[in-house]
Formats: structure tokens, C-alpha cells, sequence
């Protein structure tokens, strides 16, 4: 009962329909070629085990579970994705803020979900969208180097909050839903990164932190921050 409850609450993201529709296709293409033209079966079952791994790995990127936060949302921070804390510290942003900043980050591995969800509660002020570099999404320059899209909010008590989707060396397609004057909230999805990468808080300095480097993240569910 309780697996059935789980597998109602996983979808897939309308991000992938597209792709998976196409690439069932041209999988059972290859492979019915293959069936109906070979003579030995064995490459046929070969390629037809390659086919099924692939769409299942296809299939497990593009998933999308339904969650909501539990608890008070005031001042909270939550995991904007899936994934590994990969950074903790204090540094200048100079794309907007223009000041120091305590940034988190967490990479997405490619087995992880790949939706993301606003970190905080708030109000969208800016949302920017920067062509770049796909370099390795873990290196330390591809904050501010990668192709990145830049998603500012303000909470209800006047603090401001950046969200950084960055695309990485697989990653080659960043999705941002986010509009800058629009509301927000933590349950909501702010966008989609394509097989990658990493996501980026800034946050204001005296924020406590409530995770440590290398913490697995759950998105919409880790509590990374509380704001002061």
C-alpha cells in the first residue's frame, strides 16, 4: 500500500515528454530493424538490453515527484534540487548583489531529480539569463563562468535571496519558469536543468547554515538555511 502511495506521488516532467515520446520511437525503430534484418539473434538482444538500460536511465532523469514542504516556511531555506552540497562559504557576488554573500551549492548527479524548487518564499525581483561555458559544473569557476540563469527574490521580511541554475559539461539546456514581479513559494518549481548540473543560493551573511559539505539533498525537503 504504502509503494502504491509512493508511485502516485512521482511523476514525469513535462520537460521530457518530448524527448522520451521521440526516443521510444527511434529505439523500437533500431531495434525492430535489427529483429526483422538480422539473421543472428544475438546483436539484436544486445542492442534491445543497451535500448532498455538507456530509456530506463532516460526515464529515471525526467521523473518528478510531487512534494510538499512540512512546517513553518518563515524564514526557511530550503534544497532548490537534488544532490551533494558541494560548497559552503563566503564570497563576492558581483553580478548583482555586488557585496558578500554566504553561497550554498549543490550539484545534481546525472541519476538525480533534475526539477528545481524556490528555495524561499517571496516575491521574483529579477530573473537573468547568462550564455557561458559547460565546464564541469563542480569546479569553483562555473558559479560564474557556465552558462547560468540568475532567478533574485525577496522574502516577506525584505530580505533578498539569488537562485543560480548553472549548465555543466553534459548539461547544455537550462529551463527557468520564473518571472520577474510574480509570487513565490517553496513547493513551487522555479525550472528544469537538462542532464546536469548545479544550483546555487546566495544568501545574506548571518544566515545559519543547517547543512554540511558533502549532505545529500532532498529538493523541497532539506531545510539548507534559516534566514536571521
Amino acid at each position: 500500500m504504502n509503494k502504491i502511495k509512493k508511485l502516485k506521488k512521482i511523476r514525469i516532467h513535462h520537460e521530457g515528454t518530448h524527448i522520451l515520446l521521440i526516443s521510444a520511437v527511434l529505439l523500437a525503430l533500431i531495434n525492430g530493424i535489427l529483429y526483422w534484418g538480422l539473421e543472428c539473434r544475438l546483436p539484436f538482444y544486445a542492442v534491445l538490453l543497451v535500448s532498455i538500460v538507456l530509456y530506463g536511465l532516460m526515464v529515471n532523469f525526467f521523473r518528478c515527484p510531487i512534494r510538499i514542504f512540512k512546517g513553518d516556511t518563515e524564514k526557511i531555506v530550503v534544497a532548490p534540487a537534488d544532490g551533494r552540497v558541494v560548497v559552503i562559504e563566503e564570497v563576492e557576488e558581483h553580478e548583482y548583489f555586488h557585496d558578500r554573500r554566504l553561497m550554498i551549492s549543490i550539484f545534481m548527479g546525472i541519476t538525480n531529480v533534475h526539477a528545481n524548487w524556490y528555495p524561499v518564499d517571496g516575491v521574483v525581483k529579477h530573473v537573468s539569463h547568462q550564455n557561458g561555458r559547460f565546464m564541469k559544473a563542480w569546479l569553483p569557476k562555473a558559479s560564474t563562468e557556465n552558462e547560468r540563469s540568475t532567478i533574485i527574490i525577496e522574502t516577506p521580511d525584505g530580505q533578498t535571496v539569488m537562485a543560480r541554475q548553472i549548465a555543466g559539461a553534459v548539461a547544455r539546456r537550462i529551463v527557468t519558469y520564473a518571472e520577474s514581479g510574480e509570487d513565490c513559494y517553496i513547493d513551487e518549481h522555479m525550472g528544469f536543468i537538462k542532464f546536469g548540473s548545479r544550483v546555487d543560493v546566495y544568501l545574506p551573511l548571518g544566515t545559519e547554515v543547517c547543512v554540511k559539505m558533502g549532505q545529500a539533498t532532498t529538493g523541497n525537503e532539506t531545510v539548507i538555511a534559516k534566514l536571521k
